[in-house]
């Protein structure tokens, strides 16, 4: 058991302290020492004030966090909080970022492609096979598949997955103590399986209440670089994915459908407004994402032999050395420099073909 799990736990219980305010305390200092903090210390922070900082010293909920901790340990749970090497990084771009994942697994949450497949429970035929055609030809691009466990498009993606040996992660609306719908108890355990798994903010006990689906529904946007709508209604959960995905600046895309078949009016509702990309197939996707397989011959750009880099280049060239790939937000963090700067120490670099740009707001040393 990691030391501060009791810690961690018991922040997501505090009242009046949600993702935001928890991300906000973060900064200042470490779970536990939130805790221990002076009431004082804490009401200054901006963004807490007086309120929040009376429910972090009155609450007295350690116990529920400790009867969690035996759950944990006994399923063997994998807990990844905010600051954890393991939390998946797409969602830290996320301003409402879960505080605190369970996951029951072993496939990497920060797989270097990430998709998201969506759709309504009551399926076409069609439906059904757009989706598993689709996963079927991503097969090759090693491709992590995110969906919600749900009745029709979700299944038929995570069954999909498993068939053409695509690891497949599950969010869910609940705990991990129980599977809902319960149908899909063998797919679950399938999936873990197979080298997927089931990911959560919801502590055991907790029901899949319908408030709840929309707070799933921001993890299965966050976590991905595309989500895909397969077939959906003017309303419903996948309307509500595409519409968060767009406000987290992912790709979306979306099938299109008959005009008259009310179970594609979302996704027509979508591309017309231009707040999905038209996708007619796999191929599509791998091109707009900018996923296609490179041959391992040297390009003809060449790297200047003599660049001269400015100090503000410098510091973004070492911010790329550390790590294959850093998005945006991290090297506006990590740099200390302005935005404005960043932007135009990065378009300089890619002028110069020292970095190249990825899909998602991602760079990398070209």
């Amino acid at each position: 058991m990691k030391p501060d799990l009791l810690y961690q736990l018991a922040l997501t219980l505090v009242p009046n302290i949600g993702p935001v305010q928890a991300k906000i305390l973060l900064q200042h200092c470490e779970a536990e020492e939130i805790f221990h903090a002076k009431k004082s210390f804490l009401e200054k922070i901006e963004g807490i004030g007086p309120v929040r900082a009376e429910s972090i010293k009155n609450f007295t909920g350690f116990e529920r966090a400790e009867e969690e901790i035996k759950f944990i340990e006994k399923y063997k749970i994998n807990t990844l909080f905010l600051t954890d090497e393991q939390y998946p990084k797409r969602l830290l771009n996320c301003y409402d970022s879960p505080t605190l994942l369970f996951y029951k697994g072993n496939t990497d949450l920060n797989a270097l492609k990430i998709v998201s497949i969506i759709g309504t429970r009551s399926h076409t035929d069609y439906a059904k096979q757009v989706t598993e055609k689709l996963v079927k030809e991503l097969s090759a691009q090693n491709i992590l598949v995110i969906s919600g466990l749900a009745f029709g498009v979700d299944a038929i993606a995570h069954k999909a997955s498993i068939k053409n040996d695509l690891p497949t992660v599950g969010v869910l609306a609940h705990g991990l103590d129980k599977i809902y719908p319960a149908e899909h108890t063998s797919l679950a355990k399938d999936m873990v399986k197979n080298n997927g798994g089931l990911l959560t903010e919801f502590w055991s006990k907790t029901k899949p209440d319908k408030h709840n689906f929309p707070s799933r529904n921001r993890i299965v946007a966050g976590m991905s670089d595309a989500v895909i709508v397969i077939e959906t209604d003017i309303k419903g959960g996948s309307m509500i994915t595409a519409e968060l995905a767009n406000g987290y600046n992912k790709d979306v895309f979306a099938i299109p459908g008959k005009l008259t078949d009310t179970k594609s009016a979302g996704c027509n509702y979508l591309i017309k407004n231009n707040k999905a990309m038209l996708l007619s197939g796999a191929n599509e996707l791998v091109e707009t994402m900018g996923w296609q397989e490179t041959k391992k011959t040297k390009s003809k750009k060449q790297k200047e032999l003599f660049i001269e880099l400015t100090p503000n280049e410098k510091t973004i060239i070492e911010i790329l050395k550390e790590k294959e790939t850093a998005h945006i937000d991290e090297i506006n963090s990590k740099s200390g420099l302005n935005s404005s700067a960043v932007a135009a120490g990065i378009l300089s670099l890619e002028l110069q073909n020292v970095i190249v740009s990825l899909p998602g707001k991602l760079y990398q040393l070209s």
